[in-house]
């Protein structure tokens, strides 16, 4: 049988409802009045009681939109919380929260989308490490970017893993199935570097004793990845972008031309608007790649993703170790100039080092200098307060002081006596503080 319902918006139905009754209780009250008075009769009652009855059918409606609309969304809410998946933030904890159940309501789902966001990262994109708001902020960028054919380019400091982004944005394009070809423009000679684009003829010079095709060749049908694109000479920018525009190249010691159909995406550590200033980059080229621009945040912006980061590193390893408190502290007090790189690097240097425990002495010295400086501000702010959302004031101030305490000891080489001295108070406090803490000593002596 031939389904012949009707489906029609919410937000047409209610109005439409209450309007009628309004426009009803009106005619019905007119045609009261005007009957009663016709016959010289007082109206007064007939239109109570009539009021009475319309005030009993609101509110029965009323009820009842309520059941149909915010029964589910509250059994929604307690299923969700039942399973564990979203926390109990009261009033104080966040200043924005609502006493009522739509205030409830919206935090609730608020924190479910901030959950569905995070799953949907990892399934998008499983060899980016990233589940920060900055990260899947890009996220949002490639899954918008990538069915286009829009030329990319992804700006971001070094080791920020924008070759990551590239191959991200090709896997979720209409040309995943063509080849991704990436070359770096800062690894190759000046002299070699076009032949390494364009190819070369047979003959073309000493030395070639057969024809090669380029990079723009081998990506012919998908995407070309121009990496560090601001180390190019600017005689390969005007020929770099004469096959942007014209999509065709032609090899050294070519005749022809040669047509090819390239996706471009480029990225480089530098500020190209800079350079075209000094005239170190073409304004062209750079108009031309800047159609879709992808800016990497550092590592430092997103901190909250060093766990993660530091997780999938040491998995990666051979033997296995796992990291302790205090050495995650001084890696998520770290600026990390060199980003994801120099992370892994750290931490491959530290499983060499160390036996099962990764300590804080396992780990680069310059990590231990730079995480004893900023752990008393950033640290406090990053991790402290967002890390237990339901932690009350004394359980904060008692990590922070657990904090200043370890901070003290990594200073002072696990010497009490120093240690003491720096944080201002005994050494028989300082030695209670510690058993109180369950703090490890030999974990801060070399």
């Amino acid at each position: 049988m031939k389904d012949i319902r009707f489906h029609i918006s919410l937000y047409v139905i209610i109005p439409v409802i209450f309007a009628g009754i309004a426009i009803l209780s009106i005619i019905v009250t007119y045609n009261t009045t005007t009957y009663y008075l016709s016959r010289a009769l007082n109206p007064m009652w007939p239109v109570v009681w009539w009021g009475m009855l319309l005030i009993a059918f609101t509110l029965i409606c009323g009820i009842l939109i309520v059941k149909l609309l915010i029964d589910p969304v509250k059994r929604f809410v307690i299923k969700t919380k039942g399973l564990g998946i979203v926390k109990n933030v009261s009033p104080q904890q966040n200043a924005s929260a609502a006493t009522d159940d739509m205030g409830k309501f919206t935090m609730v789902f608020e924190q479910v989308s901030e959950l569905l966001s995070k799953v949907e990262a990892r399934q998008l994109f499983p060899d980016i490490i990233g589940q920060s708001k900055v990260m899947r902020g890009v996220f949002n960028q490639i899954v918008k970017v990538a069915p286009k054919e829009s030329t990319v380019l992804i700006t971001g400091e070094t080791g920020t893993g924008k070759e990551l982004i590239a191959r991200s944005i090709h896997q979720h394009s209409k040309r995943q199935d063509r080849p991704f070809v990436a070359i770096n423009c800062a690894a190759i000679p000046e002299a070699l570097l076009e032949s390494e684009l364009f190819g070369y003829e047979k003959g073309a010079f000493t030395g070639a004793n057969t024809k090669k095709p380029g990079k723009f060749e081998l990506a012919d049908g998908g995407t070309l990845f121009l990496d560090e694109i601001g180390d190019m000479p600017l005689e390969t920018q005007a020929k770099v972008l004469r096959a942007i525009e014209e999509s065709a190249i032609e090899r050294v010691g070519a005749i022809k031309p040669t047509t090819v159909n390239v996706r471009f995406i480029a990225a480089t550590n530098r500020n190209l608007e800079e350079m075209v200033d000094r005239g170190l980059f073409r304004q062209d080229l750079f108009y031309r790649l800047n159609v879709f621009s992808i800016l990497l945040p550092p590592l430092r912006h997103r901190r909250e993703d060093i766990p993660l980061l530091t997780e999938k590193f040491l998995n990666e390893m051979d033997k296995e170790r796992h990291l302790s408190s205090e050495a995650l502290q001084v890696l998520m007090t770290n600026d990390w100039p060199g980003n994801v790189r120099e992370l892994k690097n750290a931490l491959e240097s530290a499983a060499v080092l160390a036996d099962e425990k990764i300590l804080p002495s396992n780990l680069p010295m310059s990590l231990k200098r730079n995480g004893s400086q900023h752990v008393s501000s950033i640290h406090l702010n990053e991790t402290t307060i967002d890390s237990n959302g339901n932690a009350d004031l004394d359980q904060r101030i008692k990590d922070y002081e657990r904090r200043i305490i370890v901070d003290a000891l990594r200073r002072s080489g696990g010497v009490q006596v120093k240690a003491a001295t720096l944080l201002g108070i005994k050494e028989r406090s300082l030695w209670h503080r510690i058993k109180k803490h369950q703090i490890d000593i030999a974990e801060f002596k070399p």
